[in-house]
């Protein structure tokens, strides 16, 4: 990746350009995309967002990139289930139908589906996003890959921003994360060595270069 246009380490930076942008903005409904690697922080980051900028008037959203992970049963089918979470595992092409959606703003609502952690799997239709949120961040680990199909989201976003954190970080984040499921100890060795952080290592080595990068 080329370097980025700008470099942020605080969220209140990030929430104050963002702030600034729904002001200075005249021209319909704004896309932000947020990447980064598994563990990265994106979705304490998108919440800390939701609390700043939604304290008095609603004007910020959160759309999920995870809600299109496959069924495990497609993922057995597949023999991908070990790998669940990587790109080849995700419906890209119904995440931009949705992205579409939300760009154009032309309906009083959309209604977008989630991932669910507790129960390992996506609920359709758990979300409703309405027309008049001015500002919708979109999170999600590949939103910015420089591969087929995956780039083809980048007509979508008006700014977009990938949260950087060392592999040694990534690493402390994503085993609590698999520890709070209480799995064994080889289960969270496996998923954090041999998924989650070689994910991360593809995220940042294959990724277009963002508008912001965020150190996390």
């Amino acid at each position: 990746m080329q370097n980025p246009k700008l470099k942020f380490n605080s969220v209140d930076q990030l929430t104050r350009l963002l702030l600034k942008k729904i002001k200075l903005n005249q021209s319909g409904r704004l896309m932000v995309g947020i990447a980064g690697a598994p563990g990265s922080g994106k979705s304490h980051i998108c919440s800390y967002l939701l609390k700043k900028i939604n304290h008095s008037v609603k004007q910020l959203d959160v759309f999920e990139m995870d809600g299109f992970h496959y069924d495990d049963r497609i993922l057995k089918n597949k023999k991908l289930i070990k790998r669940k979470g990587s790109p080849e595992t995700f419906d890209v092409k119904g995440l931009k139908s949705f992205l579409i959606r939300l760009k154009a703003n032309k309906e009083n609502q959309v209604v977008v589906p989630i991932f669910d952690r507790k129960l390992e799997l996506s609920r359709a239709s758990a979300k409703i996003i309405k027309k008049k949120i001015p500002l919708i961040i979109t999170e999600g680990n590949y939103l910015l890959l420089n591969k087929k199909p995956w780039s083809d989201l980048q007509n979508y976003f008006d700014l977009t921003i990938m949260i950087k954190s060392s592999q040694n970080t990534l690493s402390k984040r994503l085993t609590e994360r698999w520890k709070s499921f209480n799995f064994s100890k080889e289960i969270i060795k496996q998923k954090v060595f041999e998924n989650d952080l070689p994910n991360a290592k593809y995220v940042y080595e294959n990724s277009m270069t963002a508008d912001i990068e965020f150190t996390n």
